[in-house]
């Protein structure tokens, strides 16, 4: 590992830590020409698939554009930051998970699709109007009747309170 200050190859491990989530490792480094220490850490680096859109092109997996498209939807909607990120994370987790080098931009879409269902039912409208291309108001009417099944479908599965 080389010096950050004196770019020296020569370094010498102090100290090795797993991060409390296991999925890191710290070391403490000790330069052996300026006596300087640093630390680095370790990491698993995963490879995204290769996305594959419909005209048939190939680009890498981007997730500040994932990001924008779910911001999009989400313009003026009561989600957190929070919720914006564990959403993004469940997505990029289920792409890593596949197992897939490559992957069809419609397996993406329908992706984000499922969790903007679970985040927000307006931002979910949004998407799928562009998504799906809405020609006319029957298919904006098609989309709202399939979410309210399935708020009815919960409300229902949900015990009462007295």
């Amino acid at each position: 590992m080389r010096c950050p200050f004196c770019q020296n190859d020569d370094t010498q491990v102090l100290d090795t830590r797993v991060s409390e989530e296991g999925d890191s490792i710290r070391r403490r480094r000790r330069c052996s020409n300026c006596d300087k220490r640093f630390t680095t850490y370790e990491r698993i680096e995963l490879a995204m698939p290769v996305i594959v859109k419909k005209n048939g092109s190939r680009s890498e997996f981007e997730s500040s554009k994932l990001r924008g498209s779910l911001m999009l939807a989400l313009r003026k909607r009561p989600v957190s930051a929070d919720a914006l990120d564990a959403a993004i994370h469940r997505i990029e987790e289920k792409l890593r998970s596949s197992g897939e080098r490559e992957i069809m931009s419609v397996q993406i879409g329908e992706l984000v699709m499922r969790e903007l269902k679970r985040l927000d039912k307006i931002a979910y409208i949004r998407f799928a109007s562009v998504y799906r291309s809405f020609e006319d108001v029957a298919e904006f009417r098609d989309a709202i009747d399939e979410i309210d099944v399935d708020v009815k479908a919960s409300a229902a599965s949900k015990p009462r309170q007295p």
